[in-house]
């Protein structure tokens, strides 16, 4: 039974359309993450889901009950903002015990709700400070715990780690996955950082310009992208893109020619191909081995050694960019020609 559900959601500001027919069911305990470039409406549809914003047309549904007329203190919803949203003049203790002291919450409960989500975010001692007193890690504990007293049943996280540092940003990311799994509460979760979608997600949405593009898992979505858009904006470096033609179209795969590439049957994604056709042949970058006898040739434009990893940058001799990533230090220097092979069965045709 799905804990939410939208069936066909839309939203339009004026004119412009900016959520597209969306139909999504989120099952109970599961930790959906939608995910996509700025302006593609992940945050609009989150806000849907809260109340923050009316619905063009479409239905929404939390806990077997459609919310599309009750108000966000109706919805059985908690939802961390981006920007924290603390009352600078309140202790931590009255920011998360604001809104059920609202609701009419005993002050022996509030006092029991309180105690126990600082004792799961660990900031027993921090309850008498004020925001200001606080480090940016903190203050967003501050706002998970205040969604945490709620026992809502929907919890709603907007962009909440795009405020804090890199190291800070992964520990807190940490956080929040040993509090869903200890919890085990229905979280919906927005990013446009596809690092925090794969390692949090048991679910990715991805939107493009308010159309869902696919839904899955975040390895069914890495290994098997139903479009050049999905394969293109999860994985980190992006993958690989090289222009040819189909040589052979099958039902599930085909063969490509360009580059100086040519390939037996891969992976086909493209819809109403045939032999001839132009298409893309994708590639990613930790699946190219550098091999003399290899088929794709290029020059080296950028070398990037991370120390777990080297990211290094070439073109071909029709100066199409693509990226080679391997976890060795191999001696690589700007300028040099190197050849690459690659696993034909994890490459794919668009």
């Amino acid at each position: 039974m799905a804990q939410v559900e939208l069936k066909s959601v839309n939203k339009a500001f004026g004119k412009v359309k900016v959520i597209r027919d969306v139909d999504l069911e989120i099952t109970k305990g599961e930790f959906v993450v939608f995910v996509g470039p700025s302006g593609c409406g992940k945050s609009t549809l989150l806000r849907l889901i809260a109340g923050l914003e009316t619905m063009t047309d479409g239905e929404i549904i939390i806990a077997d009950k459609s919310v599309n007329d009750l108000p966000p203190s109706k919805r059985g919803i908690a939802m961390v903002f981006q920007s924290y949203a603390l009352y600078p003049h309140m202790s931590v203790f009255n920011n998360m015990a604001f809104s059920l002291s609202l609701e009419g919450v005993s002050k022996a409960e509030i006092s029991e709700r309180v105690e126990a989500a600082a004792k799961i975010l660990q900031m027993e001692h921090l309850l008498d400070r004020r925001p200001a007193a606080l480090s940016g890690g903190q203050r967003q504990r501050v706002a998970i715990g205040r969604a945490i007293v709620r026992n809502p049943d929907v919890f709603l996280f907007d962009e909440p780690l795009s405020n804090l540092d890199a190291a800070l940003r992964h520990d807190t990311r940490v956080e929040i996955a040993k509090l869903h799994n200890q919890l085990g509460a229905t979280t919906i979760y927005v990013t446009h950082d596809q690092v925090e979608a794969m390692t949090l997600a048991d679910k990715i949405v991805v939107l493009k310009d308010g159309v869902v593009m696919q839904v899955g898992s975040p390895m069914e979505l890495f290994n098997y992208p139903a479009n050049e858009f999905v394969a293109g904006f999860l994985g980190s470096p992006k993958m690989n893109f090289f222009d040819g033609e189909a040589t052979k179209i099958g039902k599930d795969t085909g063969q490509f020619k360009g580059e100086g590439i040519t390939t037996k049957d891969v992976r086909l994604v493209a819809d109403g191909k045939s032999k001839g056709d132009a298409v893309r042949l994708g590639i990613r970058p930790q699946h190219l081995v550098i091999d003399p006898k290899g088929k794709l040739k290029g020059s080296v434009t950028l070398v990037e050694r991370l120390g777990t990893e080297t990211i290094v940058e070439l073109v071909t001799e029709t100066n199409t960019p693509f990226r080679f990533a391997s976890p060795e230090a191999p001696e690589i220097a700007i300028g040099q020609t190197l050849c690459f092979s690659f696993d034909e069965t994890k490459a794919h045709l668009f």
